[in-house]
C-alpha cells in the first residue's frame, strides 16, 4: 500500500531526509520511531504530500504522491503531531466541516459517518461542546475523528496519544487495533510501550536514515545486553560484587542501578551459573537474583547514540 523510494529532503545544508527506503502492506501497523530531529515527522508530511520531497518517490496504493496528490489524500487518514482544529466551531460542527472538505454532500451520509466516528472515539458526551473548552485528550480524540472520517485505507498518525491520561491511550490503542486489519497504519511515537502494544513492525530512523526495520521482538534480541541478571544482596556491598564480576570473560558490563546490581553477559549468553558460583565462592548472600529482559527503550538508546 506504501512504498518510499530513495527519498530525500533537504534544508540547504542540512539533510533532514538521506535515502529513506521502505514498504508498508495491508494490516501491519508500523511504528515509525527516532530522535528528536530525526527526520520522522517530515518523512510523514512527505507521504501524505503535505511537503514535497527534494528527490525519490512515494507511491500510496501505486499512486504517485507528487503527480496526483489529490487522489492520495483521499486514500489517506492523516493526524499531525499537533491537530489543527477551529476551537470556536463545537466538536459536530467541525465534523461536519471536515466530511464537506472530504466530498461527502449527501446530509444522510454525511450524518451517518460523523455518527460513527463520534462512537469510535467516544466524543458523543461532547459532541456539542466548543473545542476550546475540551481537554487536551478530547482534543486529541477530534484528531484522531477527522483523520479516520472517510474510513481511509491508510492512516498516518504522528504522536496519536501525546498528553493523554493512561485510560485515554488505552482507548486509543485499542481504536487502533480495532481498524489495523484493513489499514496500512504508520505511528510515530516516543512511547516504546505504545509499540510493544500496538505495533507489528518497527523502523527507526536517526540522522535522516533507516538504522533498523524488523518486528519488535527482533530488535530486543539483537541487543548487545540481552537478558541481564539482578542482583540484590544481604551481607555484602554492592560495589564489591560488581568488581568480582565486571572482569570476568563472559560479562559486557555490570552496573548498579536503583539498589540491585545488573550484570550484562557478552553474545547474549547464558551466564546465571557461572555468576551464582563465583558469588557462593567468595561468600557473597544473594537475597534476589532473576533475568529482567532488556526493553525496548534499551535498544532504541543503543542504536541511537
Amino acid at each position: 500500500m506504501i512504498e518510499v523510494q530513495s527519498l530525500h529532503k533537504q534544508y540547504g545544508s542540512i539533510n533532514a531526509v538521506n535515502g529513506v527506503n521502505f514498504e508498508v502492506n495491508r494490516g501491519e501497523i508500523l511504528g515509525f520511531l527516532g530522535p528528536n530531529g530525526a527526520g520522522k515527522s517530515t518523512t510523514m508530511k512527505m507521504i501524505t504530500g503535505f511537503i514535497r520531497p527534494t528527490s525519490g518517490t512515494v507511491l500510496v496504493d501505486n499512486i504517485d504522491v507528487q503527480k496526483h496528490p489529490v487522489s492520495v489524500k483521499e486514500r489517506i487518514g492523516y493526524m499531525p503531531e499537533s491537530g489543527p482544529v477551529y476551537g470556536e466551531m463545537t466538536v459536530e460542527e467541525f465534523l461536519t466541516f471536515i466530511a464537506e472538505v472530504r466530498g461527502f454532500d449527501d446530509a444522510t451520509t454525511k450524518e451517518d459517518q460523523i455518527d460513527r466516528v463520534c462512537d469510535l472515539c467516544r466524543l458523543n458526551s461532547v459532541r456539542h461542546q466548543s473545542i476550546e473548552t475540551l481537554s487536551k485528550g478530547y482534543k486529541q480524540r477530534v484528531g484522531f475523528a477527522q483523520a479516520v472520517l472517510h474510513d481511509p485505507p491508510v492512516l498516518i498518525l504522528d504522536e496519536p496519544t501525546d498528553g493523554l491520561d493512561p485510560n485515554q491511550k488505552k482507548e486509543v490503542r485499542k481504536i487502533i487495533k480495532s481498524m489495523a486489519k484493513d489499514k496500512v497504519v504508520i505511528l510515530s511515537t516516543h512511547i516504546l510501550e505504545e509499540v510493544s502494544a500496538l505495533c507489528t513492525r518497527v523502523i527507526i530512523i536517526a540522522k535522516g536514515q533507516v538504522i533498523a526495520d524488523e518486528s519488535p521482538e527482533s530488535l530486543l534480541q539483537r541487543n548487545k545486553y540481552f537478558n541481564a541478571l539482578k542482583l540484590e544482596t544481604e551481607d555484602v556491598d554492592l560495589e564489591t560484587v560488581k568488581q568480582g564480576l565486571k572482569d570476568l570473560p563472559e560479562v559486557a558490563a555490570a552496573e548498579i542501578n536503583d539498589g540491585s546490581l545488573e550484570v550484562f553477559p557478552k553474545n547474549k549468553q547464558s551466564i546465571e551459573t557461572l555468576v551464582l558460583k563465583v558469588c557462593r565462592e567468595n561468600n557473597w548472600h544473594i537475597s534476589k537474583f532473576e533475568k529482567r529482559p532488556v526493553s525496548l527503550d534499551e535498544v532504541f538508546w543503543e542504536l541511537t547514540t
